[in-house]
């Protein structure tokens, strides 16, 4: 009789320490060293000499069930039936035998999982859902990552960069992918459209105003009916208010733009954590292939493979040549809209006549 199928578990994360490799569970501080054999494989030893191999592999992020399944088999025939996702959907199979590497990467790329992501390399782009689950996308994350990751498919399975490259891509101005070295972000250019019919029926009022985070809305009364209204002086365009009332739209084909941040850094490695910073915007949304933006982010990549140096992040290296001289390797235009100039944000408004960018 088969085992009782455990109760999900509706809130926080799993237990993650039954589903680990063995030697993982069995050596928790207790490694030596870690080095990186080749592009996409991982090597990790104990101090006992214990040796647990990872073989890293891209996947397409958005999986229906049969290429999950694929992945699983693929796990249980060629790596020991452990296998686990890292945030970027990156897919890591371990197995304790380096005469399994080579039989299990090229499993995988046969059936279309490409091995890298390592070291100095560009990783699999983190993103949000985009069109698939997200209640307020202005584009489908998803495709935007296909059509980079098209385009930078070499520097994924070849270790040449300077240092690791993290890309990130956010369906709308919240931005849920985070900072990344060079994010590429919906940007909504106009408030939002309010269908004033609709707002007392569909809307909770109170909720729609405490969801925006610069106070811009307020309650009305239009055509006698209750309401909301914006104040655009304020708006920021980022279009928290839609979840809540779906009759505030704010995406639109010829207002919703894409716009591409650079130096984002999660990590304490080597600096401190930093916020992206705008370098390009008004880019159209131009699906299914987004082509001008691949072609900014290919200069970005191509200036920064040849003019960093070793174990420098984007971040680190646009401090230490300075944004002048950022725009002038990759020749993107330096506007009036890359100055901070929000006047909700003084402390950091450049305010002297002479602006230094």
């Amino acid at each position: 009789m088969d085992e009782a199928h455990r109760t999900p578990i509706e809130s926080g994360c799993p237990d993650p320490i039954p589903l680990m490799h063995p030697i993982m569970r069995g050596n928790r501080g207790n490694w030596k060293y870690h080095d990186r054999p080749r592009p996409g494989v991982l090597r990790h030893v104990t101090n006992d000499g214990v040796e647990l191999w990872t073989v890293k592999a891209g996947t397409q992020r958005q999986m229906d069930v049969y290429t999950i399944r694929r992945l699983c088999d693929i796990g249980d025939e060629f790596a020991e039936g452990h296998v686990r996702f890292t945030t970027r959907s990156n897919l890591e199979f371990m197995v304790s035998k380096e005469e399994m590497v080579v039989p299990l990467i090229e499993k995988l790329e046969a059936e279309g999982f490409p091995v890298g992501g390592t070291g100095n390399s560009i990783s699999m782009i983190s993103h949000t859902q985009g069109w698939l689950h997200c209640d307020i996308p202005g584009t489908d994350a998803s495709g935007v990552v296909k059509s980079i990751m098209d385009e930078v498919y070499h520097d994924f399975r070849h270790e040449e960069m300077p240092n690791r490259v993290k890309i990130t891509t956010s369906c709308c101005q919240v931005n849920c992918g985070g900072q990344g070295d060079i994010a590429i972000n919906v940007q909504y250019t106009k408030p939002p459209i309010i269908n004033h019919d609709l707002v007392a029926n569909v809307c909770e009022r109170p909720a729609v105003v405490a969801r925006c985070p610069v106070a811009a809305i307020r309650p009305a009364l239009v055509n006698g009916k209750p309401s909301l209204e914006v104040d655009e002086k304020k708006c920021i365009c980022c279009g928290a208010c839609y979840p809540p009332c779906p009759p505030m739209q704010i995406n639109s084909r010829d207002n919703t733009k894409i716009a591409i941040w650079v130096g984002g850094k999660h990590s304490s490695t080597r600096t401190k954590p930093s916020f992206h910073k705008l370098v390009a915007a008004g880019l159209p949304n131009n699906a299914p292939r987004w082509p001008e933006v691949a072609e900014v982010v290919n200069k970005i990549l191509k200036a920064y493979k040849d003019d960093g140096r070793p174990w420098e992040r984007v971040s680190e290296w646009i401090d230490r040549i300075g944004w002048p001289r950022f725009f002038e390797l990759t020749e993107l235009p330096f506007t009036k809209y890359h100055i901070e100039d929000w006047h909700g944000d003084r402390h950091s408004l450049n305010a002297s006549s002479h602006v230094h960018f």
